[in-house]
């Protein structure tokens, strides 16, 4: 975990739209920007109108360019867990508070072959990787997936650097990108790295799974829960003597925490696994929107992963790392 001393003022630059959905921020940091490895993240605490604040991770994208400023591209989500609402309310010369770079999604220089996955918002992070990959030049395929022609942002870039190594699939126009197919020509010894949502991650991890490959060589990186309508839930802790409400703009996490229920997290992504819960009783059921937990304990509903996954129609009863002190 980094400390307070971390966080240092930033001024948005510049906002450029990208789509009806995606706008990109140019964010320029007090004391010049550190370079950054293609994989890399911004975490930003942002403003809320009622005085809070909110910290969330956003991919940089591309290579660090000597502009000095970093680049992060953020689609508005309908409906929003908060994030992507505070960033687009941002303005121009606001001031915001960042982090550091981090790098939780690498990418590996020993791959005798790289495909490179994206959907949606998904692509930001693989801008940098595909221009990292070409500049080394490097054996690689990009793969894009996008709703409609309008959400392929930074194609035209992609286009131009890659060539007929890139391939998009537009499911407006009816195209879908088959996993299975393309990891049949994926060299043995390749890698795929994918950025996208929580079920294009399982499809990917059940594919690759099924095609005996090595799990080092599939990584992965959320861009946060799936936009899907919220709804209120009741949450029991017997160890606690506590039960409330997670209402539907807060987190089970957020809401643990909230009530002064120390839990340990990380990624809020869903990928990490340090929230995942023991659940002892589910009212209703549970919407998994992590790729941590595998099938089976997904559709055994005992355990949940506290920063992304909610309950639809009740609630449930859960077993915390709490232990009274015996007296």
């Amino acid at each position: 975990m980094r400390s307070t001393q971390d966080w240092r003022r930033a001024t948005v630059r510049r906002i450029t739209p990208l789509s009806p959905t995606v706008r990109e921020l140019q964010i320029v940091p007090e004391g010049g920007c550190e370079r950054y490895a293609p994989g890399s993240h911004l975490q930003l605490r942002l403003p809320l109108a009622d005085g809070r604040t909110l910290t969330r991770s956003y991919s940089l994208v591309g290579l660090p360019d000597g502009s000095g400023a970093w680049r992060i591209a953020v689609k508005r989500c309908e409906p929003s867990r908060g994030g992507s609402a505070a960033v687009h309310a941002l303005a121009e010369g606001t001031v915001i508070e960042v982090l550091p770079p981090q790098n939780h999604f690498e990418l590996s220089s020993r791959a005798p072959q790289t495909l490179l996955v994206a959907g949606g918002i998904g692509i930001t992070p693989l801008v940098a990787m595909a221009q990292a990959l070409v500049a080394r030049g490097a054996d690689l395929r990009l793969l894009y997936a996008a709703r409609s022609e309008a959400e392929l942002v930074y194609v035209d870039t992609l286009r131009a650097l890659l060539g007929d190594r890139l391939q998009t699939f537009v499911s407006a126009a009816g195209q879908r990108l088959e996993l299975t197919t393309e990891l049949a020509r994926l060299h043995p010894q390749g890698e795929l790295l994918l950025c996208g949502p929580s079920a294009l991650i399982r499809d990917a991890q059940q594919a690759w799974q099924a095609a005996g490959r090595p799990a080092h060589g599939l990584r992965f990186e959320t861009f946060g829960a799936d936009a899907t309508a919220a709804e209120p839930f009741w949450v029991k802790l017997p160890r606690h003597g506590l039960q409330f409400d997670v209402p539907t703009d807060q987190t089970l996490l957020q809401a643990l925490e909230a009530h002064g229920i120390d839990t340990l997290s990380d990624c809020q992504r869903g990928e990490c696994g340090l929230c995942a819960m023991d659940v002892i009783e589910v009212q209703g059921r549970i919407d998994h929107h992590d790729v941590f937990l595998g099938p089976a304990e997904r559709a055994a509903d005992h355990r949940i992963c506290a920063c992304v996954s909610r309950v639809r129609g009740g609630g449930l009863v859960l077993d915390t790392a709490f232990r009274p002190d015996p007296r």
